[in-house]
């Protein structure tokens, strides 16, 4: 009994402390939920089909046959193929729901990677500060100088000769790029939090740096690191679709990647032939969408700058001590 209540006692400031921080999501308003619950919508059936894809997907990405027949090559769409074929026989609509899946597997793991790299950096260089702060902010200042794009695809082009193509190596193409957003946005905030007095107490109480980094800093620079990596998030799928565009993402034999179905479909397109291009175009422009909706809306939702609280009515009633006064007894 004392051990389940003890367990219970901890649950309960856990419990208080989600609440406390998903209030603002339930308290929106206005366009900052119109645009939350619209990503949110977007994004959630994109991640549907991705988790989903061998049920809900009619053929596999690379099939181009069934029961022994070929399918027809740049057939129309049809109830057969909803979305068409394409010149290789393989059928669209089966390329553009693995696709999902490709593209939001490649930016987990790259929003992972650039979490786990940039957050823990930017608070260490801006705790510490001196020649290692200097140092970090140099070299994030240098990937900085490079447009994102090219540095995306001289990583790529790097790692094409000894990891190969594949989702890893499209992975930390991508998160290179995202490294210094992290690291700046977490130092700035870092520098004006190590000078606040609950700090100061806890340095002067002889707490180590790393305490308190962990239980008193870290937290209080964190709430603007999710809007930034839904944001990023958005901003990778359109870096991973340019690294297929080009060539230099992942093997198409061996994952379906919308960004080399749309360069795939450009010699298509000068033949009357639109569905090879546009249903994967459309897929990327969707997800993007939703990214950059659901991003916008936690925001407006998080930030309490912007955010638009919920205004009540209040309603004052007359004292019953006024009204016997001009009443009389």
């Amino acid at each position: 009994m004392a051990i389940a209540a003890a367990r219970e006692a901890r649950r309960k400031p856990r419990l208080s402390r989600l609440r406390r921080a998903v209030a603002p999501i339930g308290d929106a308003r206005g366009t900052a939920r119109l645009m939350l619950w619209t990503g949110t919508l977007l994004t959630g059936l994109f991640i549907f089909l991705a988790f989903f894809a061998p049920v809900v997907s009619p053929y596999n990405f690379d099939q181009f046959q069934a029961n022994g027949v070929r399918f027809d090559q740049l057939a129309h769409p049809s109830s057969e193929h909803l979305m068409g074929t394409t010149v290789q026989s393989t059928d669209v609509m089966s390329r553009v729901i693995y696709g999902a899946q490709t593209e939001l597997e490649v930016v987990f793991m790259a929003l992972i990677l650039g979490l786990a790299i940039g957050v823990p950096l930017g608070v260490i260089s801006g705790y510490f500060a001196g020649p290692l702060d200097r140092g970090l902010v140099l070299v994030m200042d240098s990937l900085f100088a490079f447009p994102y794009l090219l540095l995306a695809i001289v990583i790529a082009f790097l790692l094409s000769n000894t990891v190969g193509k594949g989702v890893f190596s499209a992975a930390i193409a991508i998160t290179v790029v995202y490294i210094p957003q992290y690291f700046r946005v977490v130092r700035n905030h870092v520098i004006s939090v190590r000078e606040e007095p609950y700090v100061e107490a806890a340095r002067a109480l002889g707490a180590r740096p790393f305490t308190i980094m962990r239980r008193y800093v870290f937290f209080n620079v964190v709430q603007n690191v999710p809007v930034i990596a839904t944001l990023n998030a958005a901003d990778a799928i359109l870096t991973l679709a340019a690294l297929g565009f080009l060539g230099y993402g992942l093997q198409p034999t061996d994952k379906a990647e919308w960004g080399y179905d749309v360069s795939r479909a450009l010699s298509d397109a000068s033949s009357g032939i639109w569905w090879t291009g546009l249903f994967p175009g459309l897929a990327i422009v969707l997800l993007v969408t939703g990214l950059t909706l659901l991003g916008e809306g936690l925001n407006e939702t998080i930030n309490p700058v912007l955010r638009r609280r919920r205004v009540e009515k209040v309603e004052l009633g007359t004292p019953t001590s006024i009204v016997e006064s001009e009443v009389g007894p």
